[in-house]
């Protein structure tokens, strides 16, 4: 443990102060100015297509550049799509609200290699806990996020423009605080020397159980925790309540999020990464039943913060399970990969939350959810049979 990764974890926790901001006001904004009510999530969709398009440029320039670079890269995108945004917002343009979200989404691509960063950070021994407490950094979103977009709501004329304006401020904040962080030096190409081997072809990596596994939970499990919660503020908004009982909601729901991230890491290094992923999968099961159950600010309130809990128990243990999967010099495709994975589940929940919130109603989006927690919950059996000694 060091200063560069408590310095990379303030940087994830302004990192989430921008997604869980965009997640709270991107969906009402949408539904404002979108031509069609089912069409309100696409700003939020935008942001995670942007960040799957993203994915294969972002390994380019991590490869190309080194850690740093590309990470104050994807900042200065983030403060000049935040802009984009305001700009939109003023205009009323719909449209373009989806392309600066849709740009916005390299500097999600970019961040989410956060985690994979923490780890090269710390020694070996300590790499479960180094993302686990990188991961954890994101309890600054779960009160800086909603407490931004609720205060910055009527900070201009335009409702949450003002809220755009300060991520663009927290964008350059978080490209100070990188500057000083030191990420381990990029190989040196000695002139002559043989080219350095990119390890095995992609299509090989991807083909491993442990790398199917690892990206299909990591996937379908964020897929569900952003089905649920980009669907919220709008499913609140149905039942009448107000905007600052959805700003509570998504900070509780945050906080499940990422404050288990400070014992995380001790839970995967003493039980395994299977178990910690299975009681992250139950917890998601659990947190379905109690928002079937009412639509009380009470029941927002506990299903979206187990959902919280389990989406980092289930995350962060199978970001550990796929390091694994790689060798050093196959990382930055193999993380590509994964993260291509992630933000195309992403992409499709993001979307289906709008249409099926406004279309079918927030108990059938809470039973559409089974679906993907349990084919989670078959990839994880199969694997743990395959790791079974035999005999």
């Amino acid at each position: 443990m060091n200063a560069n990764l408590y310095l990379l974890t303030i940087c994830q926790g302004l990192f989430l102060t921008n997604n869980v901001t965009f997640i709270a006001i991107n969906g009402l904004v949408g539904l404002a100015l979108a031509p069609l009510g089912w069409m309100a999530t696409l700003p939020v969709m935008g942001y995670v297509v942007g960040g799957a398009l993203s994915t294969g440029l972002v390994a380019r320039t991590q490869r190309l550049f080194g850690r740093k670079t590309s990470f104050q890269l994807g900042l200065l995108v983030a403060f000049l799509s935040a802009l984009l945004c305001c700009y939109a917002a003023y205009g009323k343009n719909f449209w373009l609200l989806v392309a600066a979200t849709v740009v916005a989404g390299y500097y999600n691509a970019n961040a989410q290699l956060y985690r994979f960063a923490a780890a090269e950070l710390a020694a070996p021994a300590f790499k479960e806990k180094a993302i686990s407490l990188v991961m954890a950094g994101g309890l600054i979103g779960a009160v800086a996020g909603p407490n931004l977009a609720a205060r910055t709501r009527s900070l201009t004329e335009v409702p949450f423009a003002g809220a755009y304006l300060a991520l663009a401020a927290v964008a350059l904040l978080a490209m100070l605080l990188l500057a000083f962080i030191r990420f381990p030096p990029l190989p040196v190409k000695v002139a002559g020397a043989a080219a350095v081997s990119t390890g095995r072809p992609l299509s090989e990596i991807m083909r491993q159980p442990v790398f199917i596994v690892a990206a299909s939970a990591g996937s379908l499990g964020f897929g569900v925790m952003s089905l649920l919660m980009s669907a919220t503020p709008i499913a609140m908004q149905i039942c009448s309540l107000p905007f600052s009982d959805v700003a509570l909601v998504l900070e509780w729901h945050v906080i499940g999020m990422f404050a288990p991230g400070f014992f995380t890491g001790h839970l995967i290094k003493r039980f395994g990464t299977l178990p910690i992923m299975a009681v992250g999968l139950a917890l998601n099961v659990i947190c379905v039943f109690i928002a079937l159950s009412g639509i009380d600010l009470m029941h927002f309130v506990s299903a979206l913060f187990l959902l919280g809990v389990g989406w980092n128990f289930l995350f962060t243990a199978s970001t550990t399970l796929s390091l694994g999967a790689w060798r050093p010099e196959e990382k930055d495709k193999a993380q590509g990969a994964l993260n291509f994975c992630v933000f195309a589940v992403l992409a499709v929940s993001s979307l289906a939350s709008g249409v099926l919130v406004t279309t079918q109603g927030w108990r059938l989006l809470n039973l559409g959810s089974l679906l993907p927690l349990g084919l989670t919950a078959a990839g994880l059996f199969w694997l743990a049979l395959r790791k079974r000694p035999v005999g």
